[in-house]
């Protein structure tokens, strides 16, 4: 192979090259996994991809090597090579182009948007970089070294790590569509800013309120944001500094209230933005949140986040739903805390919308970690679990782990058994941690819960009244696949096996130790619950697993050539590692 690098490539850009590759070959783009050929040379095995006499492109060749989470095999070097000539394709640029050369006319766009996409990641990886020691700093001076002692406004630190930490699935979910330099510093959780927010006074006939009749105390009137002249016809929507402009001029205009709404000069209530980046915590309460819409998109050029009006509702059903469960089930009461997502204002536009978030008031004293902050790096070479594990499991991150498993999949699979499976991934569940009764004691608050899978019969049937009947109609369905493919795709990769396998690379244990452990605490925990059988046989026993193609429907594709009614809960399959228990070792 010719050693030539046709552009400069640094550590960062390998990195995301590799994370490239990865996605590409697990969601089987372009056929890499099923038409793809293997050869075997002197350094070990690649992937061919023929030539295409059709487009009149050259085969390419993808070196591989074993790997076992989601997929067989994964990249073994952070590059393509051209059959023809040798040459090597090392930047993300030249790769995501010549993959493109392969695909059909029609799904060119979405190979030039994904490229797009590569290319604001890596601006964005190299500017984490670039400040990480200046953020770990800052956020020592704030809140303290002892991240075992980081409560309250503290807690709100544990999203800006946690933002600098990837995606175990989406190769570029740093990127943020539209975002400059000074705006990630301004606005997102990686660099832990404090900004305020904007109010537009919309008529109060316009405007729909769900879940009290008075708004809180810190929601400001127009009278006291210097337009007394609306104080008794309108009423005040906050907006994301990132949201006023041309799309939100659009958003009045195609409502007809451009002429009746009026954004107001001054600036108003400090907040932090959690690691969503829309959802923001007030500064004077950290347990107060108001989720907004932005008109950008991350996890895909498709999946802007914006807020649908059918969110909200759903969102409030699911939660009034899951208080159910628990109200029947004692062990969760002292252990399963929801977030109160009840309260909600719109105006019938996705970007006129917020959702105001309270945590429970139990979670004060403890410590409250997203589990998206886990790994992240904390430290010169320490991550969040090692600094937790110190103070609550005796220094051992592996009893933490078999801690959050045992409680997490009792949970989850108690809910299999009302017929509801919950898309809470890392960023929607977080770990309560505290000393209570002179032991640990492990709890989790779950928020966010507005797009679950909810099999009606058997809901309606376990807990009586009406019928679950959500807005979305993708929610409400009548067989068990939907439930256990998002248990695959959430509870288990997400929130067990990449844990596992991550622990395992970082030196904590072996791998086949680790599967172990999810697999026996599964088995453990589908043995409480009645009705769990097709969770046994489609989880722990199925050859393979479904896994969520998400480069493929986010952006690759559109739904009409993808398939995919969800970008969110498209997929592909991938091994089942809880049978292999670590045999790619």
């Amino acid at each position: 192979m010719s050693a030539a690098v046709s552009s400069e490539v640094d550590e960062h850009e390998q990195y995301l090259v590799f994370r490239v590759l990865a996605a590409m070959l697990r969601e089987d783009v372009l056929g890499l996994r099923t038409r793809g050929t293997e050869v075997v040379r002197a350094d070990g095995r690649w992937v061919r991809l023929g030539a295409s006499t059709e487009h009149g492109v050259d085969a390419l060749l993808l070196p591989v090597t074993s790997d076992g989470f989601l997929c067989a095999d994964t990249a073994r070097l952070p590059l393509l090579v051209r059959e023809s000539d040798g040459s090597e394709l090392r930047s993300v640029a030249e790769i995501v182009g010549a993959l493109a050369t392969f695909a059909e006319p029609a799904d060119r766009s979405g190979f030039l948007g994904f490229a797009a996409e590569c290319a604001q990641t890596l601006a964005t990886i190299r500017l984490h970089a670039a400040t990480r020691q200046q953020i770990s700093d800052a956020l020592t001076t704030s809140y303290g070294d002892r991240l075992d002692r980081w409560t309250g406004q503290a807690t709100l630190a544990f999203d800006t790590l946690a933002a600098r930490h990837d995606h175990p699935v989406y190769p570029t979910a740093r990127a943020r569509s539209g975002l400059s330099e000074g705006q990630l510093r301004s606005y997102t959780p990686e660099f832990h800013p404090r900004f305020m927010l904007r109010w537009l006074a919309v008529p109060q006939a316009a405007v729909t309120v769900a879940g009290g009749v008075d708004f809180p105390p810190y929601w400001p009137t127009p009278d006291r944001l210097g337009a007394p002249q609306l104080a008794d016809s309108h009423l005040l929507l906050p907006i994301h500094p990132l949201t006023v402009g041309a799309a939100l001029d659009a958003a009045l205009r195609e409502l007809d209230l451009h002429a009746d709404s009026v954004l107001l000069d001054q600036p108003y209530l400090e907040v932090i933005p959690t690691l969503s980046t829309r959802t923001v915590a007030l500064a004077a309460d950290p347990a107060e949140h108001l989720k907004l819409p932005l008109a950008t998109a991350t996890l895909g050029q498709r999946n802007v986040r914006t807020i649908k009006t059918r969110t909200l509702v759903d969102g409030a059903l699911c939660q009034r739903l899951l208080e159910t469960v628990i109200a029947r089930e004692p062990r969760f009461r002292q252990t399963i805390l929801l977030a109160d997502e009840s309260t909600y204002a719109h105006a019938e536009h996705e970007l006129l919308a917020v959702l105001r978030r309270r945590y429970p008031a139990e979670l004060d004293g403890g410590v409250v970690v997203p589990m998206a902050a886990l790994l992240s790096m904390a430290g010169a070479d320490r991550r969040v679990v090692d600094h937790l594990a110190d103070r609550f499991y005796d220094g051992d991150p592996i009893a933490l782990f078999d801690a959050w498993l045992t409680l997490l999949f009792d949970w989850q699979t108690t809910l299999f058994g009302y017929g509801i499976a919950l898309e809470s991934h890392q960023q929607n569940i977080s770990l309560v941690l505290d000393i209570h009764d002179g032991a640990t004691r492990m709890r989790m608050v779950f928020k966010d819960n507005d797009t679950a899978r909810v099999h009606t019969e058997r809901a309606h049937a376990r807990l009586g009244g009406e019928p679950p009947r959500f807005t979305d109609p993708r929610i409400n369905v009548d067989d068990d696949r939907a439930l256990t493919d998002l248990f695959s795709t959430i509870t288990m990769h997400l929130c067990a096996g990449s844990y596992a396998f991550e622990l395992a690379r970082l030196g904590h244990a072996p791998l086949s130790k680790l599967l172990l452990l999810v697999r026996d605490r599964l088995e453990q925990a589908i043995g409480r619950v009645g009705d769990a059988e097709r969770l046994r046989a489609e989880v722990l026993d199925a050859p393979t697993l479904p896994v969520k193609a998400m480069v493929s429907a986010g952006t690759l594709f559109s739904k009409e050539r993808s398939g995919a009614t969800d970008i969110n809960k498209h997929y592909t399959a991938g091994p089942n590692y809880l049978r292999t228990l670590g045999g790619a070792q």
